[in-house]
């Protein structure tokens, strides 16, 4: 899928303190943390490779790509690599696509998620849980809002539409995040458009809490959120 190089998102680097984090970003609109951490041993064991060879007979649960979620389906890890994570057909409803994020078995996910290093920010008053993701190109959520957290990319590209909690976007539940690029972001006058981002491998994006939000994979792409609960 190509790249938007346009980017409304604010970036703050390593230099940016907790207390400023929690002024200017913890509850009021998202930023994308560059350099504060590094995952380049988390990201040698999601090769395709490591991860065939940790979890391909391992059940994962899969949801419907839509805004609520409703259809769970159980699969082995090998199965949903090697026959489900295909590119995004343009005319398929997200209630018929199936994504690999969250669900995750923390007994047999845990001693991966072991080794990685997650952004050093929290909100007070929550716990982080970790999601972990795989999915293809053009592949995405679309548009939902939950409790605060993290995004990290480890492998592709992933791009993000984000509006405050106030600015219910324009958007059908069972419509996937591209085709809501292909016929409605073009419609929208400037005023409504979202905040976007495209993150790349090392790159964290922070989204604060009942922030809409709807993303797209550009590439086939390993993710992990922390959701600070």
């Amino acid at each position: 899928v190509p790249e938007e190089p346009r980017c409304t998102v604010e970036r703050a680097d390593a230099s940016l303190t907790y207390s400023l984090f929690l002024q200017r970003f913890a509850f009021s609109r998202p930023v994308i943390l560059g350099g504060f951490t590094d995952n380049s041993a988390f990201q040698a064991l999601c090769t395709r490779e490591k991860l065939l060879a940790a979890f391909g007979p391992s059940p994962v649960r899969l949801s419907t790509a839509n805004t609520y979620s409703y259809r769970k389906v159980d699969v082995p890890f090998q199965e949903y690599v090697e026959q489900l994570l295909k590119p995004q057909d343009p005319a398929r409803l997200g209630s018929d696509t199936l994504y690999f994020f969250g669900d995750n078995n923390f007994t047999e996910w845990g001693p991966l998620f072991q080794h990685y290093v997650p952004p050093p920010f929290r909100i007070p008053g929550t716990s982080p849980a970790y999601s972990f993701g795989i999915a293809g190109s053009g592949s995405g959520v679309p548009f939902h809002w939950h409790g605060p957290g993290f995004s990290e990319v480890i492998f592709g590209r992933k791009r993000w539409f984000l509006y405050p909690p106030d600015k219910t976007p324009h958007f059908h539940p069972n419509e996937t995040t591209l085709a809501w690029l292909q016929h409605t972001y073009p419609t929208l006058p400037p005023a409504q458009r979202p905040l976007e981002c495209t993150l790349r491998p090392g790159e964290v994006l922070y989204f604060p809490d009942r922030w809409w939000h709807a993303t797209l994979n550009l590439d086939t792409s390993v993710f992990i959120s922390t959701f600070l609960g």
